[in-house]
């Protein structure tokens, strides 16, 4: 279904300013984005994973070390195949397409158990990280698993975060931020008009590919110019484009980074970062914690 009428003249469309295909991270990760580089520019998004995984590599997914946080929200989303959850706080169940673990980690967790695979082909998908305010920084961590973000018959695009078009997300993250998920069949067009005030703009493609002014292939992330404008869109080939794309109003804070954190000031850091380093020591005292799973529970 087109659910544009038309596309906006050419001197208001969104304008790609960046192309990129990130650099190879660990085994089936692509690291499209990273606070060092392009995080700088499209603050609140500070870091951008895909993760394409199929035959054995899907098993090696439980080789994923535990590692801890501070600072950030995760928001870990699947656009193929199925995982399993398990948090000794939230409950067991499956993800598939539009599956969705939000993890805010604020003043320090320790996770990398709690998602197993199932048993399928593929295993495709993005995390993203998001910068918290201040009021959110060194708060109480927070998770929850949704199995699938509801998407409405004439939209194509699934509300991960935020507002859009009078859907709400489930998902509690701070204002001023809009994450969707979103599938254009063959030659179908989408306009998406961000918010006032969204003038940071990006879009990564998982399969298929896109028009937006300028061609962009699976695999690769784009960021717009800084602007109100619409990102007019329309999938080329001859199968679906799946891809994510994010909207936000600037964040106004220098990033300070730690290994696995991301603050906005030096304070903040050193806070998250005493509350990371106490939990290691808890959970190394607290010795062998799997489940009849096998997973090992988020550590808060």
């Amino acid at each position: 279904m087109t659910t544009s009428s038309r596309y906006p003249d050419a001197q208001v469309r969104r304008r790609i300013v960046q192309h990129t295909r990130g650099t190879a991270g660990h085994g089936p990760i692509t690291r499209l984005m990273s606070p060092s580089d392009l995080g700088q520019l499209l603050k609140p998004f500070v870091f951008l994973d895909i993760f394409d995984v199929s035959g054995d590599g899907i098993h090696a997914m439980a080789d994923m070390p535990l590692h801890p946080h501070s600072g950030i929200a995760t928001v870990t989303i699947f656009t193929e195949g199925r995982v399993r959850y398990n948090d000794a706080d939230n409950g067991q169940g499956t993800f598939g397409y539009g599956g969705v673990e939000w993890m805010r980690a604020s003043g320090g967790v320790w996770h990398g158990k709690e998602l197993i695979a199932e048993e399928v082909p593929r295993i495709q998908g993005f995390q993203l990280w998001i910068a918290l305010p201040q009021d959110l920084e060194n708060a109480e961590p927070e998770s929850r698993y949704i199995e699938s973000v509801g998407a409405s018959e004439d939209q194509p695009a699934r509300v991960i975060l935020g507002n859009y078009q009078g859907r709400q997300s489930p998902v509690s993250a701070p204002e001023g931020v809009n994450y969707l998920l979103v599938t254009l069949k063959p030659g179908e067009q989408w306009e998406y008009q961000p918010p006032a005030g969204h003038s940071v703009g990006w879009l990564a493609l998982a399969q298929g590919e896109l028009t937006a002014g300028g061609i962009i292939q699976a695999g690769e992330m784009v960021s717009f110019d800084s602007s109100e404008a619409p990102v007019a869109l329309q999938a080329l080939g001859q199968e679906d484009a799946v891809f994510v794309l994010g909207s936000a109003v600037p964040h106004p804070h220098e990033l300070h980074l730690g290994h696995y954190s991301v603050h906005t000031s030096r304070q903040a850091l050193a806070q998250g970062e005493r509350r990371i380093a106490e939990l290691g020591m808890k959970l190394k005292t607290a010795g062998d914690r799997r489940t009849a799973s096998g997973v090992i529970p988020i550590f808060r």
